[in-house]
């Protein structure tokens, strides 16, 4: 079971909804190269223009400060003032999962 997660919360600035997709899709493909992520969702809010939320989980806290340190995490923040108005990041601890 995997133990620890975090939860991303971002809001697009106006009109960046497009590429904020696409940022999320390369963030995916970066993602993918990490051993320590076992899981990793991105999903827009249905009805909230803009609105996106991440999930990803990992078996420890070791591998959540890596992707956090890693190039999908530096590349989060290095893009964030360019696409988004809001930005938080949860760091969560998993008690139960199917």
């Amino acid at each position: 079971m995997a133990k620890f997660a975090l939860l991303v919360e971002v809001t697009a600035k106006s009109g960046k909804e497009s590429e904020v997709e696409a940022f999320l899709q390369k963030e995916a493909s970066l993602v993918r190269g990490e051993p320590g992520t076992l899981t990793w969702h991105a999903a827009k809010i249905e009805g909230e223009t803009g609105v996106y939320r991440v999930f990803d989980t990992f078996n420890d806290d070791a591998a959540r400060e890596a992707h956090l340190n890693g190039e999908a995490g530096q590349e989060f923040v290095a893009n964030a003032e360019k696409l988004f108005t809001d930005a938080k990041i949860h760091r969560l601890q998993i008690v139960a999962e199917k």
